[in-house]
């Protein structure tokens, strides 16, 4: 058990209070005390990171190259001891903990690779004798929310490329994982990048949140969370005209026509459905099957998800890890009920179970015969829970995919080029999938949603200096020849 303050400035400072770590795995385990920053501690966060961007937007490419390669680096090298640490505190199993800590470190070396990449637009004025520069200049100060679900890889892919820009940041992690913040923020402090340029407040929404998204001196926030957050972050930033990256909510459609190869399926299903315990803004939390293969296809999956192993994080042998808390797991029990409330049938799980430590356990659940208007069918539940909707025709699960609020990834199993060609143009979504997982995404090219999954510019790739700079455009004229 280990005690871990916030880090503002350069320093590790303390709070007004602290908050417990329990392993969802064994909620015997407190695995440190955390320190909570109050309201008053965020605008020295932010003093501070005005001050260190002041001097590192005009840092030279290979002093960022460097920063950005060591921390990615140590992420990469840690990976191993990280990931543990993670699974601890999140419930992930021990490969996806580890795989997602060397991603993380992942985000870190491209971006260091994007920075010697950077270049400006030179052209000629349509004045004679006039020359048009048109560049990127850093943001500045950005406020970064991130959520508990990916406690690495989601800050890691918000401040590589904030930090590569030239801005400075202001971090607020999820409370539920406050040791993966933590480590990361080591790393980051044994950096060469100047004290104050990443700072971390840990805290709650309604304290520390707050305070950065109503504070003035914020230039730009991005979050990723739930849609009813993302909509007060979204109102409290309208104030101040802040710029804004928000990732949110999702239902995501995973459809299986008849031509579709079975095994793909249920593989690509299970995996989107289930895994890391379907904690992911990506799961498949609907499938849409043709009635060709529903029956069948039910069957399958129904055999797959005997088959999975639900254990303790760290067991070789677990495929599914513990719900992150017991609210969570209270929730998606809640769902259980009111899935068959509304009329769906629950064909397999959906029980809480008991393993040898006490832990936040339950039974995948498979629902079958419901609609796309129940609230199951409608609400993002952010749990090992989906359904299947049975579809008369590819035109129908078309229909079905598309008829939801949100849209950030969907998914088709075929065999049929032309059928993927169509759903890849007429499916609603900022992601598309032929033949994989919904989940599942690479950090070299843009990632978001439409509708309300998301708003403002996409993140990862290229595309993220939409977000993190701003545009100038200088002109410059000879003068005379003499």
């Amino acid at each position: 058990m280990f005690e871990t303050r916030n880090h503002i400035d350069g320093r590790w400072v303390e709070g007004p209070s602290t908050l417990p770590d329990i392993n969802p795995s064994d909620t015997r385990e407190v695995i440190g005390e955390f320190a909570q920053a109050g309201e008053d501690q965020v605008p020295e966060a932010i003093t501070a990171a005005r001050r260190a961007q002041s001097q590192w937007q005009w840092s030279p490419p290979e002093t960022r190259y460097g920063a950005l390669m060591q921390i990615g680096n140590a992420l990469m090298e840690r990976s191993a001891e990280f990931g543990e640490l993670l699974s601890r505190e999140e419930g992930k199993t021990l490969p996806e903990g580890k795989g997602e800590v060397y991603r993380a470190g992942q985000f870190f070396t491209y971006y260091a690779a994007e920075v010697l990449r950077r270049m400006g637009d030179l052209t000629d004025s349509v004045r004679p004798g006039v020359e048009v520069l048109v560049s990127r200049e850093p943001v500045g100060v950005v406020a970064v929310i991130t959520p508990w679900n990916f406690p690495t890889a989601l800050p890691a892919w918000k401040l590589a490329p904030a930090i590569a820009h030239g801005n400075a940041v202001v971090w607020k992690p999820a409370s539920l994982v406050p040791a993966s913040a933590a480590a990361l923020m080591q790393i980051i402090e044994d950096s060469d990048l100047p004290p104050g340029l990443v700072n971390m407040v840990l805290g709650s929404g309604r304290t520390v949140g707050e305070a950065l998204i109503t504070s003035p001196d914020i230039d730009a926030i991005t979050f990723t969370g739930s849609l009813a957050t993302g909509r007060r972050i979204a109102e409290a930033a309208a104030v101040n005209l802040t710029k804004l990256q928000m990732e949110m909510g999702s239902k995501n459609p995973l459809v299986v026509v008849d031509d579709a190869d079975l095994d793909t399926a249920v593989s690509c299903a299970v995996n989107g459905s289930f895994f890391s315990m379907g904690q992911k803004c990506t799961a498949s939390s609907r499938i849409v099957v043709t009635r060709g293969v529903h029956d069948e296809f039910v069957a399958r999956m129904q055999a797959a998800m005997d088959r999975l192993v639900i254990g303790h994080a760290l067991e070789a042998d677990s495929q599914i890890g513990p719900v992150v808390d017991e609210h969570q797991l209270a929730r998606n029990l809640s769902y259980i009920e009111i899935g068959r409330g509304d009329g769906a049938e629950l064909v397999c799980g959906g029980e809480p179970l008991e393993r040898a430590t006490p832990g936040h356990y339950m039974a995948p659940a498979l629902f079958v015969g419901g609609d796309n208007a129940m609230r199951l069918n409608r609400e993002e539940v952010f749990g090992p829970l989906t359904c299947v909707l049975r579809a008369d025709d590819y035109d129908h699960a078309l229909a079905l995919a598309n008829d939801t609020e949100f849209g950030l990834t969907s998914s088709i199993i075929t065999t049929s080029l032309s059928r993927a060609t169509h759903f890849r143009r007429h499916s609603r979504t900022g992601c598309v999938m032929v033949n994989l997982p919904t989940s599942g995404t690479d950090y070299h090219v843009p990632f978001g949603g439409r509708k309300n999954s998301s708003f403002g510019p996409r993140e990862q790739g290229r595309h993220a200096e939409e977000f993190y700079t701003q545009v100038k455009t200088a002109y410059v004229s000879a003068g005379q020849a003499g």
